[in-house]
């Protein structure tokens, strides 16, 4: 993936902060927060993709990390930031667990599996009496001095955990992601221990999955086992292929794009999936490589037209400076 400069960085996110300061409405808030919490998911949902694995799982993850902050504000009276981080910390462990197992094996199996994961662990919630069972969990709110500042902290902390993503993935250890995803045998030859790197890859996404599950249980102050099944991986994957799988802010746009138009598509009522998924189809058909993919086309164009431009204008030049001459 191409460097993307720092003075990008900074601007983007300034813009994104910007707009929680804009977005005053109790709406406009709801907007901000989901589109936010979309981009981070669609950011984690790609980071396992860098090992060439698309992972189903990420759902489970994500209500993991829901439930935790939901049982440490709820049940443990735990303060805000320890119940933010209950959630993460236990998808740490339990991802461990599932990558030793699980990455072995890859392709479609792996996804297979991903996807039994993630409709286990939702029926595991809604079994269990004391997280409300199939009705979920009500009350998670945050403290009360932080509701006009709630899309600000949400947009704070995706922020940042984007950018640790994007900086993981151009490290040299990105760089050896990217390499087991190519061809896991030449990586596997030169002493590198591909299993380690490929848990640690999940993890980390795992992680983030963790964080978008508080976020989210915080954002909605209600949750239940429905809000985790294996749709939520599905949309996760139309953001990354709407967006273009390529770079990490094709993910972002792919999730700001479909999040939009999914906040515009709730008011039409019983048209409201013929339209999203409409949209997806003709993104996909129409964009193969996704947004992403579509601007850096027109870019390439541009920069050949230049070029091509100027050798027209040298060789023009050239003619001229030799008729002078004779």
């Amino acid at each position: 993936m191409p460097r993307i400069p720092n003075t990008w960085w900074l601007a983007g996110s300034a813009a994104a902060l910007a707009v929680t300061f804009v977005a005053t409405g109790a709406y406009s808030a709801s907007v901000v927060n989901l589109v936010a919490i979309a981009a981070l998911t669609a950011a984690c949902f790609r980071f396992v993709m860098l090992i060439g694995e698309v992972s189903f799982a990420t759902s489970a993850f994500v209500g993991i990390g829901a439930y935790g902050a939901g049982v440490a504000t709820t049940l443990l009276g735990w303060p805000f930031l320890l119940a933010m981080l209950l959630g993460p910390v236990a998808v740490i462990v339990v991802s461990i667990a599932f990558g030793l197992i699980t990455l072995r094996i890859k392709g479609p199996y792996f996804m297979l599996i991903g996807f039994a994961f993630a409709e286990a662990v939702r029926i595991i919630f809604s079994k269990i009496a004391v997280i409300g069972g199939t009705s979920g969990m009500v009350g998670i709110f945050p403290p009360r001095y932080l509701d006009p500042w709630m899309p600000t902290l949400v947009m704070a902390v995706v922020l940042i955990a984007i950018f640790v993503l994007y900086r993981i993935e151009i490290s040299d250890f990105g760089k050896v992601l990217v390499a087991i995803r190519d061809n896991e045998s030449i990586v596997r030859t030169v002493g590198v221990n591909v299993l380690f790197c490929k848990v640690a890859c999940f993890v980390i996404a795992s992680f983030c999955a963790g964080i978008v599950g508080s976020l989210m249980a915080f954002v909605n102050n209600v949750i239940s086992p429905g809000d985790f099944s294996y749709l939520l991986s599905s949309f996760a994957l139309a953001y990354v292929k709407v967006g273009g799988e390529a770079s990490i802010l094709g993910a972002i746009s792919g999730a700001i794009l479909l999040s939009l138009l999914g906040s515009y598509a709730l008011g039409l009522g019983a048209g409201e999936q013929l339209f999203y998924g409409g949209a997806i189809v003709l993104a996909v058909l129409l964009m193969p490589k996704g947004l992403a993919g579509l601007i850096g086309g027109i870019r390439r164009k541009r920069s050949t037209r230049g070029v091509a431009s100027g050798a027209v204008d040298a060789r023009t030049a050239s003619a001229s400076l030799n008729g002078e001459r004779i």
